[in-house]
């Protein structure tokens, strides 16, 4: 759980810090660093890149990837996706540091809402399930992970209202698969690892998230993309876990699970403006295209 906690802050730390670094890029600008078209957000990102704290976000990152799978093999499914939705409320209270972002008091309310959730599911988890992923749910995942694909490319051509909900939750059903693929994955020996239809599922299901998020951010609500996102990529895998592969509670507190998992899910969506890191408040709003780089 520590380790889920971990990837958590790397993560709303890192979408902070990038954010930061693109406000800096856009300043060189002097307006706001939004260029036109394609060639100016690309000629964007090369200056964020240049920029230490967008290195060091992508560092964190990396860093959060690695506790993130330390967690899946330690603790069940639902433990760690919740606990990868509170990164929202990391970003919440590290952007009102450093970015001087004002919260409200009900925005407030919800990280200690999402806290509050999270240690009901410190005190209510077990370990992670003993059940091995059968060769079936292993290609189910990967089919899975191509739906995910066909369903961004389906979503891009929506109209806006439905597009960027669409999009958000085909994101989280990717970096769903991407918490089952994980736990699929029984042997990192190279042969194995290539015959494993997990492994082409954590990488297409990865794959296809990031690019299903970036293009919901950039061309509809952040807000409303990121809520489907925390749907997707929670309710989902948590179910798969306890269904398939053996995912339980401490005994006799499986309802204060249900109740921790509810709660900070709940307090993610309230901060779910948060998917995409503000700028400085009344100051240009040059941010990166916060492509949730924290999943392959």
């Amino acid at each position: 759980m520590v380790c889920a906690l971990g990837a958590s802050v790397c993560f709303g730390t890192a979408t902070v810090w990038q954010a930061m670094a693109a406000r800096a890029a856009g300043a060189v600008e002097g307006g706001g660093g939004r260029g036109g078209g394609g060639r100016g957000e690309a000629a964007l990102l090369l200056r964020a890149v240049r920029q230490w704290r967008y290195v060091a976000g992508l560092a964190l990152d990396g860093l959060g990837f690695l506790f993130q799978i330390a967690a899946l093999r330690s603790v069940p499914i639902y433990a760690v996706g919740a606990a990868l939705a509170s990164s929202l409320a990391v970003t919440a209270v590290v952007s009102a540091r450093l970015l001087r972002v004002r919260l409200s008091g009900g925005e407030w309310g919800a990280v200690g809402v999402v806290c509050a959730g999270l240690a009901l599911l410190g005190i209510a988890s077990g370990t992670e399930g003993d059940r091995a992923g059968s060769a079936a749910l292993k290609f189910a995942m990967l089919g899975a992970a191509v739906a995910v694909l066909g369903l961004g490319l389906l979503g891009g051509r929506l109209p806006e209202r439905g597009r960027a909900l669409t999009l958000g939750l085909g994101a989280g059903f990717g970096f769903g698969v991407v918490e089952v693929a994980v736990r699929l994955i029984d042997s990192l020996a190279p042969v194995e690892l290539l015959a494993n239809p997990a492994t082409y599922a954590l990488l297409v299901g990865g794959g296809s998230a990031f690019l299903s998020l970036t293009s919901a951010l950039q061309r509809g609500s952040v807000t409303t993309a990121t809520a489907g996102m925390v749907i997707g990529e929670t309710i989902g895998p948590a179910a798969v876990g306890v269904v398939w592969l053996g995912d339980r509670t401490r005994e006799g507190l499986a309802w204060v699970a249900v109740l921790g998992f509810a709660v900070a899910v709940a307090g993610a969506l309230a901060l779910a403006r948060f998917g995409e890191a503000p700028a400085e408040e009344d100051g240009p709003t040059a941010t990166p295209s916060r492509a949730d780089t924290r999943h392959p």
